[in-house]
C-alpha cells in the first residue's frame, strides 16, 4: 500500500511537470507592437537663418575686417543670421538706406549719426568699432612738427570742406597762417612737396606714402579733443522694436567677428582682397596692424569691443552744436540704449 501510494504520488508529480512544460511551449509570445510617434526619436529641424543686410560706408578694407571675419568664421550663422555685406563708396546713401528700410544695418561715423537724428531720422547706434577716431593730419617728418598746431603754422594743408573735425581745428588754431586747399583723395602731391600736409585716415594715406619712400608724421585729431566714435554699426528704431533679439544677436556676432579679426586678420583680408583689388596683401596687413590700438583700448578690455559711453556721445553733441554743425544736441537717452553701451553700463 505504502509503495503504491508513493508510486501514485510520483506519477502525479510527473504529470504536473509535463503539463507545465507543455504550457510553456504552447503560450504564444506577445506580438511586436508597431512603432508610435511617442517611441520614435524626433529630429529637431534646424531653424533657417534670418536674412539681413549690412551696408558699409566704404569699399572692403581693414576697417570692416571684423564684419567679414564674423561671416567667414561662422559667427553670424551661429547666431542664426545670414548676413549679406554690401560694399559702399562715395555717394552711397547708407543713412537713408537704413532709415527707409532698404537694409537693416549700416556703418557711419558718430557725428553723422547725430546729424541724421537732428534731421529727423530715428537711427540707433549699436556698436562702435573705432574707440579712437582714425582721422588725422599727416606732414613730412622732415618738418619736425610736434603736433597739428605746428603743421598749421605754415605751408599748405589739404582738407575736405565741411568735415566737422576741420571746423574744430579751424576754431581751435585758426587757418590764417596756412593755405587750405581741397583734399583730392590721394598722396601724389604729398610725396613731391615737403611743405604739403593733408588729412588722412591712419590706415590709408600714411601707409601709401611710406610705400612711395616718404616718411610722414601722423597726428590724430582725437588727441586735440575731437574724438567721435568711428565705423559705428547702426539700425533704425523700428527694427529694434520689432526684432530686439535679432539685433542683439547681430551685435554679439559682430563682436565675435572683431575679436577673431584682431587676433588673426589674414583670412578676412584674403576675402576682402578679392573684392577690393586696389589694395594688395601687404597693405591689408599693414592697415590691420595700424588700426589695432584704435579699436581695442583699455575701455574695451573692461567693457567689451564696441562699447560706448553716454559721456562720449554727450560731449560730441555739444561740440557739434558749438561748431554750428547741428542746432542743438539731441538728448542721449533718446538714442543710446543700455543694451549696447558695454558690460559696465548702468541702467537708465
Amino acid at each position: 500500500m505504502k509503495g503504491r501510494l508513493v508510486g501514485l504520488l510520483g506519477c502525479a508529480v510527473l504529470l504536473a511537470v509535463a503539463g507545465a512544460c507543455s504550457r510553456q511551449k504552447e503560450e504564444p509570445k506577445p506580438a511586436p507592437q508597431p512603432a508610435t510617434a511617442a517611441s520614435t526619436p524626433q529630429l529637431t529641424p534646424t531653424p533657417t537663418p534670418a536674412k539681413v543686410k549690412l551696408t558699409l560706408n566704404w569699399v572692403p578694407e581693414p576697417e570692416f575686417g571684423g564684419f567679414y571675419a564674423a561671416r567667414e568664421t561662422g559667427a553670424f550663422t551661429r547666431h542664426g543670421l545670414d548676413v549679406e555685406i554690401m560694399g559702399g563708396g562715395a555717394g552711397v546713401p547708407v543713412m537713408q538706406m537704413v532709415a527707409t528700410g532698404q537694409v537693416e544695418f549700416g556703418i557711419a561715423g558718430a557725428d553723422e549719426l547725430l546729424t541724421a537724428r537732428v534731421r529727423g531720422l530715428d537711427v540707433l547706434p549699436l556698436f562702435a568699432v573705432y574707440q579712437t577716431s582714425p582721422q588725422a593730419i599727416m606732414a613730412h617728418a622732415s618738418r619736425g612738427a610736434k603736433g597739428i598746431a605746428d603743421v598749421l603754422k605754415s605751408g599748405t594743408v589739404a582738407l575736405e570742406s565741411g568735415l566737422p573735425y576741420a571746423a574744430f581745428l579751424k576754431k581751435k588754431y585758426g587757418f590764417d597762417k596756412v593755405k587750405v586747399v581741397p583734399y583730392d583723395g590721394g598722396v601724389a602731391r604729398f610725396v613731391v612737396d615737403k611743405d604739403f600736409a593733408q588729412q588722412c585716415f591712419i590706415t590709408s594715406e600714411p601707409i601709401a606714402a611710406k610705400r612711395q619712400g616718404v616718411q610722414p608724421t601722423v597726428f590724430l585729431v582725437a588727441d586735440e579733443g575731437f574724438n567721435p566714435y568711428g565705423a559705428v554699426v547702426f539700425t533704425r528704431r523700428q527694427v529694434w522694436k520689432e526684432q530686439p533679439e535679432r539685433v542683439k544677436s547681430f551685435v554679439e556676432a559682430v563682436r565675435e567677428g572683431w575679436r577673431a579679426y584682431l587676433d588673426t586678420p589674414g583670412p578676412a583680408n584674403a576675402v576682402m582682397g578679392k573684392l577690393n583689388t586696389t589694395m594688395d596683401a601687404e597693405t591689408f596687413a599693414a592697415a590691420a596692424e595700424a588700426q589695432k590700438p584704435l579699436i581695442e583700448t583699455e575701455e574695451t578690455k573692461a567693457r567689451g569691443l564696441g562699447a560706448m559711453s553716454r559721456e562720449r556721445w554727450e560731449q560730441l553733441g555739444q561740440q557739434l552744436a558749438e561748431l554750428g554743425v547741428i542746432e542743438k544736441a539731441p538728448p542721449v537717452d533718446e538714442f543710446l540704449l543700455p543694451e549696447f553701451m558695454g558690460a559696465a553700463a548702468a541702467p537708465r
